[in-house]
């Protein structure tokens, strides 16, 4: 049971601090809206993982790979939006308090990124996924403290991420405003990095 746990663990760690879409939004979010608003955006991949693992482990490696590469052109898609509207805003951007509706909006957000991005499909499917069938099959508490381990530590980075984004919200009102751009661009690469996977495959199939 310690050795899936550790293994959750790790793997959630080496994952955590690789830039993605995710890390990306909860950044510009936590600058611009602060960390108390921002905050249960960490919380978006305990609402999307539990569908893409079954997806994962009952469909998706079935599945032929231009499934896969539509998934990511929608994605791409949908960051490029968020990154456009993130620039938008950031020339009026004003750090007050947002009303509940906006903080739905943001854990909403959250939620369509890491549901539409590749990356927890493809972990899950040639990583994760083969680990948590092995350590299932063995115990049941093997495959519980895996992603147990996992989902722990992949929160609680959230939540680091997130603070620490919104601290800079106390220094010169221009240093968020340039921080909060930055993480825009960061963001519109990644939706142009997977438009660019899932177009590079149909070319070369056609």
């Amino acid at each position: 049971m310690i050795k899936y746990l550790v293994l959750g663990i790790t793997f959630a760690v080496a994952a955590g601090v690789q830039p993605g879409p995710l890390q990306s939004f909860l950044i510009s979010q936590g600058i611009k809206h602060g960390w108390r608003k921002t905050l249960p955006a960490a919380f978006a991949p305990l609402i999307t993982d539990g569908p893409i693992i079954l997806l994962v482990l009952f469909i998706l490696n079935k599945a032929p790979a231009w499934f896969i590469n539509v998934l990511q052109f929608i994605g791409g898609m949908f960051l490029l939006y968020l990154a456009l509207k993130s620039l938008r805003s950031n020339r009026k951007i004003e750090f007050s308090s947002l009303t509940e509706k906006k903080e739905k909006s943001i854990l909403l957000s959250a939620v369509a990124i890491n549901f539409l991005n590749p990356s927890p499909y493809l972990n899950w499917s040639i990583i994760l996924g083969p680990i948590l069938i092995k350590g299932w099959n063995e115990s049941i508490n093997n495959g519980i403290s895996l992603l147990f381990g996992f989902y722990s530590i992949i929160v609680l980075m959230s939540i680091i991420i997130i603070i620490l984004s919104s601290s800079t919200r106390n220094l010169h009102p221009a240093i968020p405003k340039v921080l909060f751009f930055i993480a825009s661009i960061a963001l519109g690469g990644f939706g142009i990095y997977q438009l660019f996977s899932s177009i590079s495959y149909f070319l070369v199939i056609f």
